[in-house]
């Protein structure tokens, strides 16, 4: 099977929700990684673990109304074309 930009994009897709799905409470504070233990100080540079929460949080912010939007695409291109 060749890798082809539908391949790529139906990838980044299921990369996407799975960054949006995960839950705070439920699933990253088990692991260590809530958002009550990531303010640095004044001063301070963030630690790579801020920063992915960080990154976590935005694209759960930015891509809420495109993700449904790609994912109805996504939807309709394999009910239609298989």
């Amino acid at each position: 099977m060749a890798i082809t930009l539908w391949n790529l994009f139906e990838t980044s897709i299921l990369c996407l929700n799975a960054i949006c799905i995960l839950h705070e409470e439920r699933f990253l504070a088990k692991i260590g990684w809530s958002a009550t233990n990531v303010n640095p100080g004044f001063g301070e540079y963030p630690s790579v673990k801020s920063n992915i929460l960080n990154l976590i949080r935005s694209i759960r912010t930015v891509m809420r109304i495109p993700l449904i939007f790609l994912n109805s695409i996504t939807i309709i291109k394999k009910l239609l074309l298989g």
